[in-house]
């Protein structure tokens, strides 16, 4: 460009020089005439009349008009590309996604804050395809210097995450062959998707089993079994068990849609975290009993103040007693610590600790997760949806706490919640 442009310097210099002499041929000419009138009046030598109109001349060939002035378009090449592409420059400052400005030869001439961020290896005065080697940007590249029509396409990267992008290519202008390169990141929205499909997928295939259980329970009981008493008890108390089971999971996702709808309020009342576990713990007496285990709260002297929901806080900690107790409850104990924090961010820290089988290291981190269960088959058994501890963690995060689990096979599972103030 640099080439291009010493070049044409010289020819541009001629045309703008040319152009102020013709727009003040006139004031020219009439000074041209006063110092020639002067000359033949005797006021004024000839060599000091030709020096002043000389000065004059030059003045005007150098000194840019008022038109020059208010567009600098007309100015000449050089200074008019350098005012094009920092204008560009500024525009794409501006955008809040990442963008790339590229030169004829598809080096990138700039890259705003937001590429920088999203795409570090690309760096500016190196082709793009050194940098980003993706076949369907480059081939929209070429389109659109071929055509001169916008090219869109999608950029989909597995490393270091997998991201998806919608890449916009459009021509600045013929002249200079600059493109303006915009990246919208989609990756949010794919996973959304993601999320979605496999959430519908899990809750009809949590919701046909009870189903097809009452269904088949139901044909049998208008059958085969319609007049043994015996069998209609029987198959009744099974039905019974899977529309509960039904009935639960309806529930946990209607309890799971609310606190999603309020995620980004944050509780305002004020909760006593020791009044509230006493209120967890004697609402589970009955299964702890059934399960012959025995639930030992601990609690620092005096009360323990946090901002958030009671209702909310309440399903958190029977969720994670009542998995202690179901779950772990091989170990004959549970043990449930209310203290202070160690932390600046936070004040109080729970601790729901069990002594049962525990868990492998590899499902630790996906245990937050919609539906997953390490044993669906025992999790279906003890009427667990695979809700609970998703449910803990959009609770949590709505009330700007923090939840970690750790648990190691036969040495049982400790849950760690955090709150604050």
């Amino acid at each position: 460009m640099t080439e291009d442009v010493e070049r044409g310097a010289g020819p541009v210099v001629v045309k703008r020089w040319r152009s102020r002499l013709f727009d003040r041929l006139t004031l020219l000419l009439a000074i041209l005439v006063v110092f020639i009138s002067l000359v033949g009046l005797d006021y004024l030598d000839l060599l000091p009349a030709a020096a002043g109109f000389a000065l004059v001349l030059l003045m005007a060939l150098l000194i840019p008009g008022a038109v020059e002035i208010a567009n600098p378009s007309m100015i000449g090449g050089e200074a008019s590309e350098a005012i094009r592409e920092e204008a560009v420059r500024l525009v794409a400052d501006a955008l809040p996604d990442p963008c790339l400005i590229l030169d004829k030869r598809s080096n990138v001439i700039h890259r705003n804050a937001p590429a920088v961020q999203h795409f570090p290896g690309l760096m500016e005065g190196n082709r793009i395809a050194f940098s980003m080697r993706s076949p369907a940007i480059l081939s929209a590249i070429e389109a659109v210097r071929r055509t001169g029509r916008p090219q869109v396409v999608e950029l989909h990267q597995t490393v270091p995450n997998e991201t998806w992008y919608k890449v916009a290519v459009a021509q600045l202008n013929d002249a200079d062959g600059i493109l303006v390169v915009t990246l919208q990141s989609l990756t949010d929205q794919r996973r959304l998707d993601s999320m979605r499909t496999d959430f519908i997928a899990n809750v009809s295939h949590e919701l046909r089993t009870p189903l097809t259980s009452l269904i088949g329970f139901i044909d049998t009981m208008l059958g085969p079994a319609a007049k043994d008493e015996a069998a209609k008890e029987k198959f009744l108390g099974i039905m019974r068990n899977q529309a509960g089971r039904m009935s639960k999971l309806i529930d946990d996702l209607l309890s799971l849609s609310r606190i999603e709808m309020r995620q980004h309020v944050r509780p305002t009342s004020k909760v006593d975290l020791g009044t509230l576990l006493r209120e967890v713990n004697e609402g589970l007496q009955l299964q702890a009993k059934e399960a012959g285990v025995a639930v030992n709260l601990s609690f620092p002297d005096g009360g323990a103040q946090t901002t958030g929901d009671h209702d909310e806080l309440y399903e958190v900690f029977e969720n994670l007693v009542e998995n202690a107790v179901k779950y772990g409850g091989s170990g004959g104990k549970v043990d449930v610590a209310l203290s202070r924090a160690d932390s600046a961010a936070y004040c109080w820290r729970v601790l729901v600790t069990d002594y049962g089988v525990g868990v492998e290291a590899e499902h630790v981190p996906r245990l937050t997760e919609r539906f997953y269960r390490v044993d669906a088959e025992s999790s279906r058994q003890k009427k667990g949806t695979g809700l609970g501890l998703a449910i803990v963690k959009h609770i949590i995060a709505r009330h700007h706490g923090a939840l970690s689990i750790k648990s190691q096979p036969g040495q049982g599972t400790r849950v760690e919640v955090l709150l604050p103030a």
